[in-house]
Order: C-alpha cells, then sequence, then structure tokens
C-alpha cells in the first residue's frame, strides 16, 4: 500500500470517525464523561456472534443469562476452562458495560431484557462475604474455591460493581430491582472501603524503579483503575467520604506508577505491576480522565494525556506488543524485557477508551485522529496484517500470536472486547 494512498484512507477513516462515532455520553446529571462509554450505533457492530454466546439459565427460578468463555475454530463450538468453569462474571460484566452502549443509540427493549438477565447472574454471583465469585460450572454451581474465581477484592469484584453502576442507570423505574442492585452495590463498596490498603502510604523499589505498595496486591495500578471506573458512579450516588478518599489515594499511586515523559523512555507508560506493563486490562489513562473531570483534578488528566501523547505513538510505531519490564540504571529507565505477543482486543480496548475519552474531554482533533489508528487495528493494520474484527458475524479473533499468525478462536472476551471497541 503506497504512503499516498494509506493517507488517503485515513482520511476517509477521520470523517466517518468525527462524524458518527462520538455521540454524547450517557446524561448523568453532571455533564461528565460517562463510564458508559457513548455509541452513536455505527454499522460495524454485529451482535451476531455475541448472541451465540449468550444463553438464558434459569435458577432458583430467576431468569438470567451467561456468556460462554470459549468458542473455538474451526466449528466455534463452546469449551469450558478447565479447572474455572463454561461462564463468568468477567464477562458477563463486560457484557453488560457493552450492552448499555449499544442501548443508548437505539432504545431496544431486547437489549435492556439481556442486559437485566445478566446483571441477575451478577447477583447471583455475590458472595455472603460481599465480594463476588467468579465461575460457575455447566450445571450453575458456583466454583467458590479455584484461584481466579475465589470472592475477593480482585479483577471480577471490580468489574461487577462497574456492571452494576452501569445497570442502576438504567433500571431506575424499577424499584424492587433497583433495590437489589443498591444492596449488592452497598456491600461490596463496604467491603473495600474495609479492605483497600491505602492508609500507610509506602513505597518500594523492584529493580530500582520505585512503586507504591497500597494499590490492591501492593502496586496493581491496573486493578485500581478499574477499582476507579467502578468507584466513581457509587460516589456520585453516595456521595461518601470513604470512596472519595479511596479513589483519590489510588489515583495518587497510579500516577506514581507512570515512568518517562515525552523524551525520555518509557515515554509516560502507567506501569500495570511492580516494573512491568502488559497490554491487557490497561485503563489507567482512561480512569484517570474520568476521575479527573469529576472530581475537578487537572493533574489527573495531564498525567493521562501524557501517557496518550507519548507513549501510545511509541508503542503504534513499534508494532503494538504485549508486554514490557523495566529497569533503573544510572539514573534512567532501561528496558528490562518485551514480549510483542499474544496482541489481543483487550490490550487495543483500553487505548480505544482513553484516546475516546480524551477526545470528548478536549476536542483535540489529534485524538480523533490517534483512534482512528487504534481503531484500525481490529481492520487489519497491525503486525500480522490480518483482519481481528469481522463485520460480518461479529467475531474478534482471539489474538495475534505471531507476525504471520493469528489465533482464530473467538471467545467471550475477545468478542466482547472486540465490540467495545468498535462501537466507539
Amino acid at each position: 500500500m503506497t504512503l499516498k494512498f494509506k493517507q488517503s484512507v485515513r482520511a476517509i477513516f477521520l470523517i466517518l470517525t468525527v462524524a458518527g462515532l462520538f455521540a454524547a455520553p450517557v446524561a448523568y446529571g453532571d455533564g461528565l464523561i460517562s463510564v458508559v462509554p457513548s455509541a452513536s450505533r455505527p454499522a460495524g457492530v454485529n451482535l451476531k456472534h455475541f448472541n451465540y454466546l449468550l444463553s438464558p439459565v434459569v435458577v432458583k427460578n430467576r431468569k438470567m443469562a451467561i456468556v460462554h468463555i470459549y468458542s473455538d475454530y474451526p466449528d466455534y463450538n463452546y469449551v469450558a476452562a478447565a479447572g474455572e468453569g463454561f461462564a463468568c462474571v468477567d464477562d458477563a460484566a463486560r457484557a453488560i458495560i457493552m450492552l448499555a452502549a449499544v442501548w443508548q443509540g437505539h432504545h431496544d427493549n431486547k437489549i435492556l431484557g439481556k442486559i437485566r438477565q445478566l446483571v441477575e447472574f451478577i447477583l447471583y454471583m455475590q458472595n455472603n462475604n460481599g465480594y463476588f465469585n467468579n465461575f460457575v460450572w455447566s450445571d450453575m454451581s458456583i466454583n467458590t474455591r479455584y484461584r481466579t474465581s475465589v470472592a475477593a477484592m480482585n479483577w471480577w469484584s471490580f468489574r461487577a460493581l462497574w456492571s452494576l453502576e452501569v445497570a442502576h442507570k438504567l433500571f431506575r423505574a424499577d424499584g424492587g430491582f433497583i433495590k437489589r442492585i443498591d444492596q449488592a452495590t452497598d456491600r461490596v463498596v463496604a467491603n473495600i472501603k474495609r479492605d483497600m490498603p491505602v492508609t500507610d502510604m509506602k513505597t518500594r523499589v523492584v529493580n530500582g524503579v520505585k512503586v507504591p505498595d497500597w494499590l490492591p496486591n501492593g502496586s496493581a495500578a491496573d486493578q485500581a483503575a478499574l477499582a476507579i471506573i467502578a468507584l466513581l458512579p457509587h460516589y456520585s450516588r453516595r456521595q461518601d467520604a470513604g470512596v472519595l478518599k479511596i479513589i483519590t489515594r489510588l489515583a495518587k499511586g497510579i500516577m506514581q506508577m507512570q515512568k518517562g515523559d515525552a523524551t525520555h523512555y518509557p515515554y509516560g507508560v502507567f506501569l500495570s505491576w511492580k516494573n512491568s506493563w502488559h497490554a491487557w486490562g490497561n485503563n489507567q489513562a482512561y480512569a484517570l480522565l474520568l476521575a479527573g473531570q469529576q472530581l475537578n483534578r487537572p493533574e489527573y488528566i495531564r498525567s493521562a494525556l501524557r501517557e496518550i501523547d507519548n507513549f501510545y505513538p511509541y508503542l503504534i510505531k513499534d508494532g503494538y506488543g504485549a508486554s514490557l519490564s523495566i529497569k533503573r540504571e544510572a539514573g534512567h529507565y532501561v528496558p528490562l524485557d518485551k514480549k510483542r505477543f499474544p496482541q489481543i482486543a483487550y490490550g487495543i480496548r483500553p487505548m480505544i477508551y482513553a484516546v475516546s475519552a480524551a477526545y470528548r474531554l478536549t476536542g483535540n482533533k489529534k485524538y480523533a485522529e490517534l483512534l482512528v489508528t487504534l481503531k484500525s487495528w481490529f481492520s487489519g493494520n497491525n503486525v500480522a496484517g490480518r483482519v481481528m474484527y469481522n463485520r460480518k458475524n461479529g467475531m474478534t479473533y482471539d489474538g495475534i500470536i505471531s507476525a504471520t499468525k493469528i489465533n482464530m478462536n473467538s471467545g467471550a472476551e475477545s468478542t466482547i472486547e472486540g465490540l467495545m471497541a468498535v462501537q466507539r
């Protein structure tokens, strides 16, 4: 493809993007960027494969729905996760967030019905301890013991809270249902307030890199970002000073995990944990943009834009990547390890969310252009030169595993994260 042709295609994409992909955010009564991503019903969003993965179930006389975890090439039959189960909170919560954005574009009661059934599944998965178990077996019994399913302050409990806060806005007219959602969110937030280690704000050094020790799992800025995204709408509703304290302490820790700047490696990246960054779940910039606007903290916004303006272009120019780690040597950060693969939708979508939020917040055209570039990863502008989101059937393939090969499976995470990305 010639440079001139690439520039022409990019210009066309930019026109279409500015014209159609940035609808007004959901109204929260405060005029802020919403934790429900905006969508204007772009033609590329196809729910066919998602609907195939979605299955209604009845448990204890309650209608709910699950999303099958894996769907494997070539027949795309359902496959359970060994030791874990066949459906999980993580994917149901993602689906609620994705469907809520779809529902914005055309208030389809069928979409709302699916969201309600998925919320019922989330509520079913809340453990007596207030957190959420993650996985269920095929008989709908809950996996309470496996490490990725234990009811604890972890990814799935934060993601469950995010999805329930999104649902809260959609079902305000249903008093009984809202009461159950309120009870669930209040229980998990009470746990987070009790268990989040934000009072003793100590640091430690890993390979010469100074990191906070008060985030989830010590220095997990990726989990901290998800917690902020989930807690912001809860704070907006409850005005709980304890929740605000947690959000601000988490934001401070995330900013302490930012290393480098416009001219110094690693160019403003938010490390994910300890001295490493990984693409999957890198919501730090997006979380700081949300918090910066809602809480009137411009330093959060500046920090988020530093990563978007510097690390994202570096990553794109380098052909993206899966992970990297750094060390500090002679006063500078230097690479320690780097992996290019696998590249997955869950690694690209968080950057798309951040850049889209940056555009809506600043109105700066450069973020619209950057968004076009990031989204083009799904249409073949990637190191493998392969289309990763199939517009004809709504599949997002599970990842790029080498410079010449992709994983043709299309499970729930990839499918939903892909739809979350292309609907921006």
